[in-house]
């Protein structure tokens, strides 16, 4: 039940962005960047909707949610003053709705990334964040004492002696 649950919350994520994208270009205002980022991230988006049991799916999702983030950050930085004063003429009420329609997809991306987090650890992922550094622990479980040591060198060299004295095959 809790991947129906899932792929429901996927669906649901994918199609308020999706709309709000095509709502945010209904007049041109943004670059191509914008469309081709932001639809890029709802195909993964689909992706994991189709693929209920791959972890990677749902983690491409989410890491392309957070880089969304940055990137539509920085289109509307860049292009917004600009277009405004563009579209001060005919269609300003459209450049407003489209702006904020834009504005309103990327308010919703941390709630969206939220739901999609819970969704990669449903599906059993870890959250914990490795980058290859060995980190210290304190835990003494998974250590071997070296005070104690094996006698089977000894047993395995006499178990692969064969007849007449020659050597077996080595296991290593």
């Amino acid at each position: 039940m809790r991947s129906g649950r899932c792929s429901h919350m996927a669906l649901a994520i994918v199609l308020v962005h999706w709309l709000l994208t095509v709502w945010a270009c209904l007049t041109f205002w943004l670059p191509t960047s914008y469309v081709m980022s932001n639809v890029s991230v709802l195909a993964v988006g689909v992706w994991a909707i189709a693929q209920r049991d791959s972890i990677d799916a749902v983690l491409m999702f989410l890491i392309g949610l957070a880089v969304t983030i940055l990137t539509d950050i920085v289109h509307f930085g860049l292009y917004y003053a600009v277009a405004e004063i563009q579209h001060q003429s005919l269609d300003r009420d459209l450049f407003r709705f489209s702006g904020g329609m834009a504005i309103l997809s990327l308010l919703l991306k941390p709630v969206s990334c939220f739901f999609v987090f819970q969704m990669y650890r449903e599906r059993g992922g870890e959250y914990s964040v490795n980058f290859g550094f060995p980190s210290i622990t304190r835990n003494r479980d998974a250590y071997q004492s070296i005070d104690h040591q094996d006698q089977s060198g000894s047993s395995a060299s006499s178990h692969n002696q064969t007849e007449g004295g020659k050597s077996g095959p080595r296991s290593y």
